[in-house]
């Protein structure tokens, strides 16, 4: 479900967390987001940090390859020094900041703005991903998106890690992670499960049709 503000009263802040498994679009969503503001005329800042380069050091880049231009950072506190003239600050995959990025997101909500938070929720063993259950526990809206299981085609909110890494965060794309139903899911390390699949055709049996059309 998505869950997010629909009427606020002006110049009042807020904390908007988007969270889910790997592949659950919450990049996408992020994107999204950012866009209706700029639509709005709010001025919007994307900042994500500097662990996160797969596909480009500075843009927002979602795994459907939807990106918008953002500002990498080392720490959590360069945020607020970089959002200053900001009305809208998105963070993306903010489990890779340290804890301080709760006290960042509580100031720039507190000094008016609007705070949208992306990030995994879980980490490849099925526990919490610190700070991530801190900044759900602040925030005034959430939102938690699922993706499908690569094993059993349904709803999945686990990242199955496919490739032997111990480490906590291994920043890795579809080589080296799945999603994952919770009966699929086989911490911390399993064999890739799922098989590439073909190209959606305009005679494909699974496409719904248009009733209207």
């Amino acid at each position: 479900m998505i869950n997010e503000p629909w009427f606020v009263p002006a110049n009042v802040g807020w904390i908007e967390v988007v969270c889910g498994g790997m592949f659950s679009g919450k990049t996408e969503e992020l994107i999204r987001r950012a866009k209706r503001a700029h639509i709005a005329g709010q001025k919007v800042v994307i900042v994500k940090p500097t662990v996160d380069d797969r596909y480009s050091k500075t843009d927002i880049v979602s795994h459907n390859e939807s990106a918008l231009p953002g500002i990498q950072v080392d720490t959590a506190d360069q945020i607020i020094l970089l959002t200053s003239s900001a009305k809208v600050v998105c963070i993306d995959e903010a489990q890779f900041f340290d804890d301080r990025i709760v006290d960042v997101a509580n100031t720039l909500a507190n000094d008016g703005k609007r705070v949208i938070v992306a990030g995994l929720d879980m980490d490849f063993e099925g526990n919490p991903f610190e700070p991530m259950p801190q900044l759900l526990a602040i925030a005034e809206y959430v939102t938690k998106l699922h993706a499908i299981c690569a094993e059993s085609g349904v709803m999945a909110n686990y990242s199955q890690r496919v490739v032997e890494n111990d480490d906590q965060v291994l920043v890795g794309e579809k080589d080296a992670y799945e999603p994952r139903a919770r009966h699929c899911f086989r911490p911390p390390v399993d064999k890739k499960r799922g098989t590439p699949l073909p190209p959606l055709k305009a005679d494909d049996k699974n496409i719904i049709e248009d009733p209207d059309s």
